[in-house]
């Protein structure tokens, strides 16, 4: 997902502040595999429910100094009252809304903690065309899937979420993941203004 992850970060830097700054909020941020894509200076607050993260995190951190660190928190998508109102300049989320609790609600905080104008990124696996098999295999196997994924759901339709979201502009794209199982091969792509 290297390349996708590439397209899809490459013109992040446009939301930075007049003075070059940019405050980016990670959910889910696990053990950093985006921090190689975020643009020199950047300030990264890290955000995970899972405290074990911390540790790999570090090292990540370690292996990327071209980005400041502002903190970790242990915190959920859907209840990140610790950070402002309007702080942010950009959130990004990858493969983690598949197993959150409730994807309207971090969505409802993602554009409480935006700056006017911010943008939220995401890349997330979602539900196949109903006229695929991977579409009726996704159905079939959800249960176990959602068992040894701790909570991951391979049939949401995630972009419909994001579409009501109430985000000024939307730039959204399915596509095909290459070298992942078929199973969460359907993915979306983008960011959205606030």
């Amino acid at each position: 997902m290297h390349k996708t992850k590439r397209d899809l970060f490459r013109n992040l830097g446009t939301f930075a502040n007049t003075d070059g700054t940019l405050r980016l909020l990670e959910i889910g941020c696990g053990s950093g595999a985006n921090f190689r894509f975020y643009p020199y200076g950047c300030t990264v607050i890290c955000t995970d429910p899972n405290p074990h993260f911390e540790k790999y995190l570090r090292m990540s951190m370690e292996a990327n100094k071209h980005l400041t660190y502002e903190t970790f928190m242990v915190v959920s998508g859907e209840d990140m009252e610790k950070v402002e109102d309007g702080s942010v300049d950009v959130v990004v989320c990858t493969l983690v809304l598949c197993s959150v609790r409730n994807v309207q609600e971090v969505l409802q905080e993602v554009r409480r903690i935006l700056k006017p104008r911010g943008a939220f990124y995401f890349l997330e696996h979602v539900e196949s065309d109903p006229s695929s098999r991977t579409f009726f295999f996704q159905h079939v196997f959800e249960p176990l899937w959602y068992y040894l994924g701790d909570g991951c759901m391979i049939t949401k339709k995630t972009w419909r979420d994001i579409e009501a979201a109430g985000f000024s502009e939307l730039h959204l794209k399915h596509i095909e993941a290459p070298k992942v199982s078929q199973m969460i091969r359907p993915h979306i792509m983008g960011y959205s203004i606030k």
